[in-house]
């Protein structure tokens, strides 16, 4: 049994459909994570908060970030 031919024309038009619904999944991913980053840039770390936390400093010879003290 011979394989049914696919107009050639068939074929682009459902590349450019599959296309264009991925690019619409991706830029509706974008949108989600860049108002997820806009969500964490809005709500700030407060300055009673923030003293808590140490201060890391490189070591030049290692590479490892360390407490400083």
């Amino acid at each position: 049994m011979p394989l049914p031919v696919i107009p050639p024309l068939v074929l682009w038009t459902l590349g450019a459909l599959g296309a264009a619904a991925f690019a619409r999944l991706i830029a509706k991913e974008y949108r989600r994570i860049n108002a997820e980053l806009e969500q964490a840039r809005a709500t700030s770390v407060n300055r009673t908060e923030r003293a808590n936390y140490r201060t890391l400093r490189r070591d030049p010879r290692t590479g490892v970030y360390r407490e400083v003290d």
